[in-house]
């Protein structure tokens, strides 16, 4: 039985571990002084970050080996539940996260973001041959399921005004600590449906197209990239040349395709760090 979590209760364990720890964050020269850089990563969110015969793989395992061939320093990945993720890096535990992290205004006041490798936009998925639920308005008082601690959470409130704007309301939503298990309950009808970035939801589809269906966007435009703590300038002015870098080899095109089945050519190419760039840059 999944544990139905405050959304305002998280939120605010989350910032009081942001606020209490946020200057324990190293920067370039200190990890060039040890010699290692350490980068969080998860396991179980496919195609970014998953498990196959117990190795890692996805978009970001490959980006980690090119940022390994890149460096000159020795880059050390650990693997972390999703969960505590983004708070182990605030805290200074790890230098920054390699991981689907899509941009918000909550997370822009702990951290910058490297230019943007994917677009984001969510979508709701939905059983396969469920006929009921192919309108916005169909959404109306079903129950959500989310991951905890996500952006999917941060931009609920465009799915309510949606609902409103249709004489509709959102209905009730539960947190679940992965994915996979919201899409468990999902295919067990424990769930009327489930909300993630347009890139999963493709790739959870095109896996399991007996199971599970494609829905409509239930937010606007947004953008993945890599997090790292406010407090590390010359670190993420390092990610960004190393982005260039990506960017002009071809190599990043490569990998959006390979993981993707989609290049993203109007992406940002300098790295965001505040709520009022991110707002202009995604059309709000």
């Amino acid at each position: 039985m999944k544990k139905l979590l405050s959304k305002y209760c998280l939120a605010a364990i989350v910032a009081m571990a942001f606020t209490t720890h946020y200057a324990a964050a190293r920067d370039l020269a200190e990890i060039e002084k040890s010699g290692t850089l350490k980068v969080a990563t998860e396991d179980d969110y496919a195609p970014f970050n998953f498990m196959t015969d117990g190795k890692t793989d996805g978009f970001n395992k490959d980006m980690l080996e090119e940022l390994k061939k890149y460096a000159k320093f020795n880059v050390d990945q650990s693997i972390l539940p999703w969960t505590g993720l983004l708070a182990a890096v605030s805290t200074g535990q790890y230098d920054m996260a390699l991981t689907g992290a899509v941009i918000t205004d909550e997370r822009l006041n702990v951290f910058n973001f490297t230019p943007p490798w994917a677009s984001a936009q969510h979508y709701f998925v939905k059983r396969a041959g469920d006929g009921s639920l192919n309108s916005i308005k169909d959404l109306s008082g079903k129950k959500v399921g989310v991951q905890a601690g996500s952006a999917l959470l941060a931009r609920l409130p465009e799915l309510k005004a949606m609902l409103e704007k249709e004489g509709g309301k959102l209905g009730p939503v539960v947190e679940y600590p992965s994915y996979p298990e919201a899409y468990a309950d999902l295919a067990n009808k424990r769930l009327d449906y489930v909300i993630n970035v347009v890139i999963s939801v493709n790739d959870l589809v095109k896996a399991k197209p007996k199971v599970f269906a494609k829905g409509l966007p239930v937010s606007g435009p947004g953008y993945m990239a890599w997090p790292i703590p406010k407090n590390s300038p010359e670190l993420l002015a390092y990610m960004t040349k190393f982005m260039n870098h990506m960017q002009e080899t071809g190599k990043l095109k490569e990998l959006q395709m390979k993981w993707f089945g989609e290049t993203y050519d109007n992406l940002p190419s300098e790295p965001i760090t505040s709520a009022d760039q991110f707002h202009k840059l995604a059309g709000f």
